[in-house]
This record gives structure tokens, sequence and C-alpha cells, in this order.
């Protein structure tokens, strides 16, 4: 199976839609401004930690403080939550229109992020991410370091205090990356955590949700098998996950990645899934940096960079346009994959911001590089 029917069948499933006005209709995206810092364009995504500003939720009054909350005693969560809830309230009037709060959470150090940071990112980009590991780590379908285990344990604290003591409306829906280090770090963040009965943690593996596909093999995804040998009992697949990785192009000199128009594409397939089958308000995404990325864009947010660890809120405004969509929602003609040029040895120096020369004098470049920083 080609990567482009693999991303039709994916985005064509027949499940029960939870949003009957966007079957068969182009969905369009906005992320609305100004209830979260990250928002803001003064706000500046280096050094920037959710755990210092509330996960960045604005302190501002809402439409609906003077009924919901005359006393002034609500925090600001328990505020924002109500004005959600009357945004879809008034939302299913419209029936074109729904509102969600989407919750991105990058991974945890991973043994690839080192392994980078070892070798520099041109060499890392041009020859040492393609190979499984160097002897003394593996970093094929990476596992999360110690630091990252702790940066995962680090979020299951700060979420539980906001759940428990400020009122943060738990989540509806979790949505997890298939590779190992984000199941890893979904489970460290959320299986603890005390949650109500209706809220339970039953994270859903999304094969769209994965990093940016290069031919890094950090990039490549387990064996469905294998991954349910390694996931919590918790986790379940999507419909119509399949057993092998059929979207990763990567081995031998002849390896391809995903360009970024198809991980646009990708990321638009994946929003059109959850707001289309998912009639919940508060999701969670536990994904990747290069993913998030392509998410943020296909939401028209601005771009934010996230460290391991981090997370990022994003109030999301989804739209169904009046006329029916007269193509399939993935079609053919969408930008796929492309050759990346590589070395076959440890090359002889790297260019900063250009690539790295081989053995051979070739000047290698990873077209995906940007995504595994």
């Amino acid at each position: 199976m080609t990567p482009t029917s693999m991303l039709a069948l994916l985005t064509l499933l027949s499940h029960s839609l939870a949003w009957p006005e966007a079957e068969g209709r182009e969905l369009h995206y906005a992320t609305v401004p100004g209830y979260f810092l990250q928002d803001d364009a003064s706000t500046d995504p280096d050094g920037f930690d959710y755990a210092a500003w509330n996960f960045g939720l604005v302190n501002r009054t809402y439409p609906t403080d003077d009924w919901f909350d005359p006393a002034r005693s609500k925090t600001q969560w328990q505020r924002f939550a109500y004005w959600l809830d009357h945004l879809n309230n008034g939302c299913r009037r419209q029936e074109r229109v729904r509102y969600k709060l989407l919750v991105f959470g990058r991974h945890g150090q991973g043994w690839h992020n080192t392994a980078e940071s070892f070798y520099g990112t041109p060499a890392w980009n041009c020859y040492w991410a393609e190979l499984d590991g160097n002897g003394t780590s593996v970093w094929a379908d990476a596992l999360l370091t110690g630091q990252g285990l702790a940066e995962a344990a680090r979020a299951n604290g700060y979420f539980a205090s906001r759940f428990s003591h400020q009122g943060m409306p738990y989540f509806d829906s979790y949505y997890v990356s298939p590779l190992s280090r984000c199941v890893q770090t979904a489970n460290a963040t959320f299986a603890s955590v005390d949650l109500p009965a209706d809220r339970p943690f039953r994270p859903v593996i999304k094969e769209l949700l994965r990093e940016g596909i290069s031919v890094h093999t950090c990039d490549r995804r387990s064996t469905r098998s294998r991954i349910r040998r390694f996931a919590p009992a918790s986790f379940a697949f999507e419909p119509a996950f399949a057993e092998a990785d059929e979207l990763w192009q990567g081995g031998g000199p002849d390896g391809r990645g995903e360009t970024e128009a198809h991980a646009l594409t990708r990321a638009k397939a994946l929003l059109d899934d959850v707001f289309a089958h998912d009639d919940g308000m508060t999701i969670s995404l536990t994904s990747h940096s290069g993913q998030i990325a392509s998410l943020l864009t296909a939401l028209r947010h601005r771009p934010f960079s996230l460290g391991t660890g981090q997370i990022i809120p994003v109030l999301v405004r989804a739209s169904a346009a009046v006329e029916e969509r007269e193509e399939p929602r993935a079609s053919g003609t969408a930008p796929g994959f492309t050759r990346e040029v590589t070395c076959t040895a440890p090359p002889v120096t790297s260019i900063a911001g250009t690539g790295c020369v081989c053995s051979t004098g070739t000047l290698a470049t990873a077209t995906m590089s940007m995504m595994q920083i």
C-alpha cells in the first residue's frame, strides 16, 4: 500500500460521526486568540515553561462571568471551562461551528535527542540518524531517557494540581502518536492522575499523530503487535491501524522522507478526523515537535516551538463549509515523499545550517531535519 493510499484509508474511515454537519464538507480551522499567552506575538517561545504560567491561560474576564461567578470566587480555569461550554452550546444552534480546547504535549527527552546533541545536528541528519543506534544507545523508535521520564512526571504533577485545585476541565479524549516515546510520555503523564469515572484515561493510538516522517529510524514506528505488547492495556488502536509501518520509506541510498506539504496535509486530515468524530470539548494529544508544528500551522496558530516535555493549549474554532466537498478528503495528488541524500559512512565535516560533507565529497542534507530538533 502506498503512503497516499494509506493516508486516504485513515482519513476516510466510516466510524460514526459526532458532527453530522461536517460530513462531506471542507472543515476550516482558526486559533481563537486572546486566551493563551502562546497566541500572543509578544510571548517568546524560547524558554517558555507551561508550569510557570498556568499552561499560559490569560488572566481575563469572560462574558459569562456575571452570572456564572457573581461573587468572583471561581478560578480562571473554572470560568474558562464555563465559557467554552457556553460557546459550544451556542454553536449547537449554528450547526456548522464547533469549539475545542486542544492541548498538545511533546514527548519527553528520547535517546535520539541525546544522540543528536552528541553528534551535532548536521552529522546526525546525514548519517547517524539513519542507524538504529551506536552500540551504546538505541534510537530507532526511541525510548525516553531518565530526563524524559522526569519531564513526564513533572507534567503528571502539574496536571493533577490544575485538575484538583484550579478546576481545569478534565480531558474528554486522549490521542497518542504510535511511537514508543509518546506512549511512554502519555502513560507517565496521565495514568496515575485521579480522574472522575466518566473521564477515564483511555488513550487512542493514531497513525497520523506521529512525527514528521524522514529517513531517520526514530521516525519508524514499531509493528502493531510490538506496540500492543509495549503499551499498557488501557491504550487502544484507532480503526484500521496497520500491522506494519506503511508510511516510513527510509533505509538504503534511495530513502525518502515526507515533504512539508504532505506533513501539513496529514495534520489537516488528523484534525478533520478528530473534529468530525469526537464530540468532546477538551482533547489531549501527545505528539512530537515536527507534527505539533504542522498542526499549529493547520490551525493558523503562530509558530511556537516546544522543548521536550513542553505543552501548549490552543482554543480552536472549526467551521464546516456551506458547499459540499467535491473531492475526497485525501487525494492522490497531495505532495508526498522525496529522496533524502545521506552519507554511507561518518561524515568528514559538518557544516552548521547547511549539511555535512560525506567521505566521498558529497554534500548531504536531510530535508526533514528541522522536525528532529
